[in-house]
C-alpha cells in the first residue's frame, strides 16, 4: 500500500508500507511540497501517486527507508537525471541529499 505524507505515519500505516519488504520502505520525497509518498514494490509506483496528486517531477526524489534503524538511503534509478546534474543512482548533490533527508526525517524520524 502507498500512503502520501505530510505528518508522522501511524503505526497500522507503517505495517502497511512494510508489507513488500520486512525491513524497508520504498519513498519518493517532493523537496518542495515537503511530503513524501512511501511504499508499494517499486520506487516508480510512489512517484505515479506523487505525480497523480500536482507534483513537478522536478521535486521529486527517491530513496529507501528503514524504520528500525532510523537510516535512509538515497539509491534508485530514477534519480539518473543528468539533465538535472545527477548522472548516478545516488543522489549527488549534498544539499538535495539534505533536502530530502530533512523531509524523511521530519515525517518518519521517531517513527518504527
Amino acid at each position: 500500500m502507498i500512503y502520501i505524507l505530510q505528518i508522522h505515519p501511524t503505526p497500522e500505516q507503517i505495517k502497511d508500507m512494510l508489507q513488500e519488504y520486512e525491513t524497508m520502505i520504498k519513498i519518493v520525497v517532493d523537496i518542495r511540497r515537503r511530503i513524501l509518498a512511501g511504499g508499494g514494490e517499486m520506487h516508480s509506483d510512489c512517484e505515479s501517486v506523487l505525480l497523480d496528486n500536482s507534483c513537478e517531477q522536478d521535486d521529486l526524489w527517491v530513496a529507501n527507508w528503514y524504520p528500525a534503524e532510523q537510516r535512509i538511503e538515497f539509491e534508485s534509478l530514477i534519480n539518473i537525471r543528468p539533465r538535472l546534474g545527477n548522472r548516478n543512482i545516488v543522489i549527488q548533490d549534498e544539499e538535495l541529499r539534505q533536502k530530502v533527508e530533512s523531509v524523511t526525517r521530519e515525517i518518519f524520524g521517531g517513527v518504527s
